[in-house]
């Protein structure tokens, strides 16, 4: 479908617009050498270093950080890598009452500062045809950030605040009226520091991070982490056999404490440590790791249920290796183990589904192993591709549960929450088993297609079926330029598989004329979907263009979650200024 339509070409992806961008990969990537505890990738904001770096070519997944057409609305903001300007602001408007507007601008001062800020704003009415209730959102971004560039390294603290105001529209086992309110708010304020040093010699970098989250229902959430990672690279152990080592320490620490006001009042308070020894000898482009992960976890769970606090003083230990053999960059097979320990937050819960009740048990997800073997491979800088298959076995896997109705009285008002509407993080142990693959071609100086599938079985210990989450995954995108990169088109399109879910029927009691009665289904399955999506810019001037975005455009009011409908085809245009 995307090769007929006329050469009409580009990946549409996600752009948060504020001060993690995301951005597309490249053939190869210009990235430093990893150390032990991974950098949350694009953190901190795109900078150029005014001071020569050593770096060094390594390849990196081919990966979509597209989403499909949610009712929160897409940012998906034309961006082309070719013709970036970090100064610009752009408006645009669309059915479902749909509004953009954001912009970025920075300015480098004096001794090597630079100083900017972003500033996003979207909103849609909603579906109004759809439900008799409000089902409209707006969301909201805006950021500061400093970056000093030094004669050793640079240092960057960005600060934002952001909101989101949307609604629990996804009610199917009742019928409320059109004065229904089922509005949720969260606010989200983020303090970041970073220092990196340009040389990996001892002490490579160093980030500290800090957020806060209110929600309308009286959640508060802090979170803070500071992460170091010491290094030394390029140790010549063995010159005669061309072979170098690089050993690296990462430390990292974590704190989290959370408490909810509704329903049954959870309380989560977390200190998690971890220390990550490793070292990589490598041999031209094939290498062996050896690392393991030492972790501490502290953590307390309360809430007015539970009988006596859960308490939580657990030591950790993972694997962690991976051997690479190649003899060639377009051949290269891989192998390994690894494992983790992971926080979940509600802030992070709230990324993948905003419709969760502010009442959530937090619980670490730990992966115990996870062995995995794969094929990567980058052929004459036109193919980049990256296929592997892994089996893991994992404790506290989350997934998300639909709620019940928490009141059964049909007396007036009823909560925003309370109509069946929300989910809750579920856990269980269990196994995945997982297969990726992912490519970009180039077939021309001025097209890429990339496409990406993700298939992932999990057989749980107590659940039948995991909820929410769909068997397959998939997506085929590019992006075309012409008429001297004035002109550019993009498409995506995004494959999912049937998701198993729980339900629940709701009917009034003859019996008791003030009390619902409610069954629960099981097994309900909520449908598959394939969502394309379309963009174009042209250049009108060197500061001027206008932009068209085409969304969900075979009109499929497909579900993400039971009950939520997500926007049908829409059509969105606008103007961006560049200076």
């Amino acid at each position: 479908m995307l090769i007929s339509s006329a050469g009409v070409f580009a990946q549409i992806k996600e752009e948060k617009l504020i001060l993690d961008k995301k951005r597309e990969p490249e053939v190869k990537k210009i990235d430093k050498k990893k150390t032990s505890v991974q950098k949350e990738k694009n953190y901190p904001p795109e900078e150029k270093s005014q001071v020569p770096v050593n770096y060094e070519i390594t390849n990196v997944p081919a990966t979509s950080d597209f989403k499909t057409s949610a009712i929160q609305g897409e940012d998906i903001s034309p961006k082309f890598n070719e013709q970036y300007q970090n100064n610009y602001f752009q408006l645009g408007y669309g059915n479902y009452g749909k509004f953009l507007a954001d912009g970025n601008i920075s300015t480098m001062l004096e001794n090597k500062m630079e100083v900017g800020a972003d500033l996003h704003y979207l909103s849609t009415t909603g579906l109004k045809k759809e439900y008799d209730w409000n089902s409209k959102q707006s969301e909201a971004s805006i950021g500061a950030y400093l970056t000093s560039y030094g004669d050793i390294g640079k240092f960057s603290i960005n600060a934002d605040y952001g909101f989101n105001d949307y609604h629990y529209y996804g009610i199917y086992a009742m019928q409320p009226g059109s004065d229904t309110d089922v509005q949720q708010k969260v606010n989200r304020f983020k303090l970041n520091g970073y220092y990196d040093f340009y040389a990996n010699d001892i002490l490579n970098d160093l980030r500290v991070k800090s957020s806060f989250l209110t929600d309308k229902y009286g959640a508060k959430e802090t979170q803070a982490s500071v992460l170091m990672n010491l290094s030394k690279h390029q140790l010549n152990i063995s010159p005669q056999n061309n072979v170098v080592m690089n050993a690296d320490l990462g430390v990292g620490l974590e704190t989290l404490k959370t408490t909810f006001d509704l329903v049954d009042q959870n309380s989560t308070n977390t200190f998690y440590a971890v220390v990550s020894p490793k070292v990589t000898f490598f041999k031209g482009i094939s290498y062996l790791m050896l690392g393991s992960d030492f972790s501490f976890l502290n953590s307390k769970n309360s809430n007015k249920v539970l009988p006596e606090e859960l308490k939580n003083n657990k030591f950790y230990w993972f694997p962690k290796a991976e051997l690479q053999v190649a003899a060639t960059n377009e051949f290269k097979f891989y192998a390994g183990v690894d494992g983790g320990l992971k926080t979940n937050s509600y802030s992070d819960a709230l990324q993948e589904n905003p419709y969760l009740l502010s009442d959530q048990l937090l619980l670490p997800t730990e992966t115990k192993y996870r062995f995995y073997v794969g094929l990567r491979g980058d052929i004459d800088q036109n193919i980049k591709y990256d296929v592997s298959g892994g089996f893991a076995k994992i404790n506290n896997i989350l997934f998300f549960e639909g709620n019940d109705i928490f009141e059964n009285s049909t007396l007036p008002p009823r909560n925003p929450y309370d109509y069946a509407n929300t989910f809750s993080m579920a856990y269980d142990h269990g196994s995945v088993s997982e297969v990726k693959a992912s490519v970009q071609y180039f077939p021309l100086a001025n097209l890429t297609l990339d496409g990406e599938l993700s298939f992932a079985k999990y057989k749980l210990d107590h659940y039948e079926n995991i909820y929410n989450k769909p068997l397959l995954k998939a997506s085929l995108g590019a992006k075309y330029t012409m008429l001297d990169k004035k002109l550019n088109w993009g498409a995506k399109v995004i494959f999912a598989s049937n998701i198993t879910t729980n339900s629940f029927e709701v009917k009034d009691s003859a019996a008791m004329p003030f009390y619902y009665s409610s069954t629960e289904n099981k097994n309900s399955t909520v449908a598959g979907f394939a969502d394309l999506n379309l963009s174009a810019e042209y250049k009108i001037h060197k500061n001027f263009s206008i932009f068209a975005l085409g969304n969900n455009l075979l009109n499929t009011k497909y579900q993400q979650f039971n009950g939520y409908k997500v926007l049908g085809a829409q059509i969105l245009g606008g103007v961006k200024i560049t200076f």
